[in-house]
């Protein structure tokens, strides 16, 4: 085999194996569902809960970068803190370890079996979760379809005089071992497809442990460009949850330089030598190094956020111009996804009703400054519903369950009705503008009947927002029946006002002020009731 038919074999090898490896992790962590989110919303400040979230998380999507550019978006969308996010770091520095484990198995005699049954449940099953579970299989067989693509590609190399060389220089530069592992995982983003080109050289017995090892320790470094090309243009936050990812990987390997030695001798007597055996013995490594390395970092995670707050000083603005809990590489893991849209679509939910509160503490005290804060909230309101808008795009055409599309396709409507109760809420603070300019002043009788209207509004917005946040049914319900209330308000109000005319209490002008004020109360409360439906269509 020439040189250049070698490449095109290696590469084919390496494409089909990222192939299968991705086609298993989207099926694992499809499979999975909501038990996913589950694990990140259970991570508290204790590092091992972390930990174990990054180990199980990255074991199912199969890919330590993907887990930690995921928690680069989790800290830049606010799902979790730098504490939480360097616990789950080092757990998908472990997770990642199962990849090594799982192709250092010797499968090659029933891999057309994983493939035929992986295609056959996909081809002919019609549930989602059946052809979840086909990728899952397929996927097995084509990342080890891969892994004998590479073997046989790189067989020749071990007669190769210049590869024999190489070997040798290796062997007695640590540092260049582990400068080569880094280049490797830089250029091909992934550590877990790095080693396993260890191990397909390793197959054809062209690569002693001894050589191996050091590759290991700078495929962990490399793989910490993914995080920190991730980073750019993040959050303060997310840009140390990157640093911390790169320190904890470069100060690890400084640990364990002088202890390669009795690791690799270690690892041999633990498993046994051979050309297969070699398979076995890397990963292993692989997997000994990672877990003595976080279980020796742990009481040092404090200081590592230490370290990262003093060269990335300061915190982000706590009013962001901008989405706080959205990250498009949230996208890769559609489920949480869906969870911080609806944190995003509450987080507008919530400035809506603050202006409300403002547009209506304006009227009542004729105080300019409340109206000028409606507007910039009014201004962020509208910056959000088109970022929510265009990240529910991307989301919808993600894979998702019936009930995850169901829920991104209602949060369409529901950023909308959000939207439209903020417009209300302006045109209230304009007309509590007018009524300051002016100098009008209204009776107690017309200022205790908008009161009232707006104590019944306030908390159809209010419990409008609850029923989503909480997946209330009881308090979309209430909203129905809040909303019932309204409209008969709205029109009692309407008589009463002619009726003040009609005695001159008020004037013409005020009169037009009290009626636009009503009838914007009136459609706050329509848009209240469509969200407090959506609740109830959703989660009946």
């Amino acid at each position: 085999m020439n040189i250049i038919n070698m490449i095109i074999s290696l590469l084919g090898g390496l494409g089909l194996f990222l192939y299968g490896m991705n086609m298993m992790g989207d099926g694992l962590e499809n499979a999975s569902g909501e038990k996913l989110k589950t694990f990140f919303e259970k991570i508290t400040s204790n590092p091992f809960k972390g930990i174990v979230t990054g180990a199980l998380v990255t074991a199912v999507i199969q890919s330590s970068s993907a887990t930690t550019v995921m928690v680069v978006g989790f800290v830049n969308a606010g799902l979790m803190n730098l504490y939480q996010a360097a616990a789950v770091i080092m757990g998908a520095n472990i997770g990642t370890t199962i990849t090594a484990q799982l192709i250092a198995f010797k499968l090659d005699g029933i891999i057309p079996l994983f493939i035929a049954v992986g295609a056959g449940v996909v081809i002919f099953s019609e549930g989602k979760k059946s052809k979840e579970i086909g990728n899952i299989i397929l996927g097995f067989g084509i990342l080890f379809l891969g892994m004998n693509f590479m073997k046989d590609a790189m067989a020749p190399i071990a007669q190769s005089q210049g590869f024999i060389s190489l070997m040798a220089t290796l062997k007695g530069n640590i540092f260049l071992g582990i400068i080569t592992g880094m280049i490797m995982t830089a250029v091909v983003q992934s550590s877990s497809a790095t080693t396993a080109i260890l191990i397909a050289l390793a197959s054809t017995g062209s690569i002693p442990l001894e050589v191996a090892v050091p590759i290991l320790f700078g495929n962990n470094i490399g793989t910490c460009v993914t995080a920190l090309l991730s980073s750019v243009g993040t959050s303060k936050t997310a840009k140390k949850a990157a640093l911390i990812h790169l320190f904890f990987n470069v100060f690890g390997t400084i640990i364990f330089i002088p202890f390669i030695g009795p690791l690799t001798s270690f690892v041999k007597v633990l498993t046994p030598s051979g050309h297969e055996i070699v398979k076995r013995q890397i990963a292993n490594a692989h997997t000994i190094f990672n877990i003595a390395n976080t279980l020796i970092m742990i009481p040092f995670i404090k200081y590592l956020v230490i370290l990262v707050n003093k060269l990335i000083p300061g915190e982000d603005e706590k009013e962001l111009m901008r989405p706080k809990y959205l990250d498009e590489r949230l996208l890769e893991t559609p489920v949480i996804a869906v969870g911080q849209a609806t944190k995003e679509v509450l987080r507008m939910g919530r400035k809506s009703k603050e202006n409300l509160q403002l547009s209506m503490e304006a009227f009542k005290t004729d105080d300019n400054k409340l109206v000028n804060k409606v507007y910039e909230n009014e201004k962020l309101i509208n910056l959000l519903e088109s970022e929510i808008t265009r990240f529910l795009v991307k989301l919808s055409k993600a894979d998702l369950s019936d009930h995850q599309l169901n829920i991104v396709t209602s949060m369409f409507h529901l950023v909308n009705d959000v939207e439209r109760i903020g417009d209300h809420a302006e045109n209230v603070a304009d007309l509590s503008s007018e009524k300051i300019q002016k100098g009008i002043k209204f009776s107690q009788e017309a200022k205790d009947e908008l009161e009232q209207m707006y104590t019944q509004i306030l908390n159809a917005v209010t419990f409008s927002i609850e029923s989503i946040k909480n997946r209330d049914i009881k308090k979309a319900k209430k909203v129905l029946e809040i909303e019932e209330k309204i409209d008969m308000l709205e029109k009692e109000l309407r008589t009463s006002h002619i009726k003040r005319l009609n005695r001159e209490v008020c004037n013409a002008t005020g009169g037009a002020i009290f009626l636009d004020i009503i009838s914007n109360f009136e459609r706050i409360g329509d848009h209240s009731n469509n969200i407090a439906q959506y609740t109830l269509d959703i989660y009946k």
